[in-house]
């Protein structure tokens, strides 16, 4: 499976470019908020980060999870069981 993401790094302080503070703001009104209202427990919204992101499919039962592309936009995941 692959999982496309918004690019995004596991620190906030390395996460401070204009296209990534587009992601948070639109991340904290949309993802965080509609994750929160269905009962969610891990919300990560737009700018998880790799390790965050590998922790939860890992939690999920997968064992395989890398980094198979990456644009200036989006990090795109290879994830197996």
């Amino acid at each position: 499976m692959l999982l496309v993401e918004p690019f995004a790094r596991d620190h906030v302080k390395d996460n401070l470019s204009p296209v990534a503070q587009l992601y948070y703001s639109a991340s904290t009104m949309i993802c965080c908020a509609h994750a929160i209202s269905e009962g969610g427990n891990m919300v990560l919204g737009a700018q998880a980060g790799p390790a965050r992101l590998a922790e939860v499919f890992r939690r999920a039962g997968f064992t395989h999870f890398r980094r198979a592309a990456e644009t200036p936009f989006n990090l795109i995941f290879e994830v197996r069981r």
